[in-house]
């Protein structure tokens, strides 16, 4: 059976790595495409990774830092044939009052501090990047069965063509890794995506770890 695999990274990062206290640079990419792919073939072209490019921003030294880590994880994918497609990343900026909505608020305005300004980024058309390429492959015929790595809802519509319309299988890889911290965030598959594929892998933290390079 003939394999390609799409990893949106963005998604990846938060429900695998962030929770394993990990970066994309000390994780083995290619060994986990192998362990996915489990002695199917992957086609040609067939190992994508999809996610949102980081710019230098002008006297801002975490931006160059995170590009640094960016560059160097695009060259290290790219000498083992990785197709790499980005899209930009969307500052959004957002105030947040202080007021009784928030713990100690009082003791914390009492400190001249009543907004908090947070600066977030979100990637957009990842999703749409991902959707036309499995299409794409699906309609030119370079896969038996797409192995998906996102919890993207919105791909959906599009796991329902390709298997409904062309035929093709669609594999989920879902997670569930508990937050030791407690804090509630524990990372569980989602539903909606189980029950639209063909076959689905949950991986659980062990599954992960052996993929993390020393």
């Amino acid at each position: 059976m003939r394999v390609q695999i799409y990893i949106d990274g963005g998604n990846f990062h938060f429900l695998a790595l962030k929770p394993l206290g990990i970066t994309e640079n000390n994780f083995d990419f290619d060994a986990f495409a192998n362990f996915l792919a489990d002695e199917r073939t992957i086609s040609e072209n067939g190992k994508r990774y999809y996610v949102g490019t980081v710019r230098e921003k002008e006297g801002d030294l975490r931006s160059k830092y995170l590009m640094s880590l960016q560059t160097k994880l695009f060259n290290t994918l790219k000498k083992t044939l990785w197709q790499i497609k980005t899209s930009k990343l969307r500052e959004r900026t957002e105030k947040v009052k202080i007021d009784a909505r928030i713990e100690n608020y009082q003791h914390i305005k009492r400190q001249g501090i009543h907004e908090i300004v947070i600066h977030t980024f979100r990637e957009k058309g990842i999703d749409v990047k991902i959707a036309t390429d499995i299409m794409a492959g699906a309609v030119d015929d370079k896969f038996d069965l797409a192995i998906l790595v996102s919890s993207d809802t919105d791909l959906v519509p599009m796991i329902d063509w390709i298997r409904f319309r062309l035929k093709k299988k669609v594999e989920y890889i879902g997670f569930s890794i508990e937050d030791k911290t407690g804090g509630g965030q524990s990372v569980r598959p989602t539903q909606a995506l189980i029950g639209r594929s063909d076959r689905q892998r949950v991986l659980i933290e062990s599954d992960l770890r052996k993929f993390i390079l020393s």
